[in-house]
């Protein structure tokens, strides 16, 4: 019984052989021979309006990256100058002191106060 299998009959067959036919000629009327949607001219109107949205949304998103970005890096360049000069003015005054323990550039317990 495991292979239990009922035949169509006449009636069955008739459908199935008419969807087999309906399914045929959607599938030439519609479908490329690799699967894909036959699109015709109105489906290429609209892939190409389509095209343009989403150039448009990606140019605007690439516009508002690039401001973004740029303003991080403005941001990031005062932040690591005046890390740079602060650097250099301790350097400077660890060579005029001689003293590396002095407390003045963030080296001793005082480093967590501002300078």
């Amino acid at each position: 019984m495991s292979e239990d299998k009922k035949k169509a009959g006449s009636i069955g067959e008739a459908v199935i052989g008419a969807y087999k036919k309906v399914e045929d000629k959607f599938t030439d009327t519609f479908l490329n021979e690799d699967g894909s949607l036959k699109t015709g001219k109105v489906g290429e109107a609209v892939v190409e309006g389509y095209k343009k949205i989403e150039d448009s949304v990606v140019g605007g998103y690439k516009k508002i990256e690039e401001g973004v970005v740029e303003g991080y890096k403005k941001f990031e360049d005062k932040v690591t100058g005046r890390y740079i000069k602060i650097k250099d003015v301790c350097e400077e005054k660890k060579e005029d002191s001689k003293d590396t323990e002095s407390g003045d550039c963030g080296d001793s317990k005082d480093s967590g106060e501002k300078q």
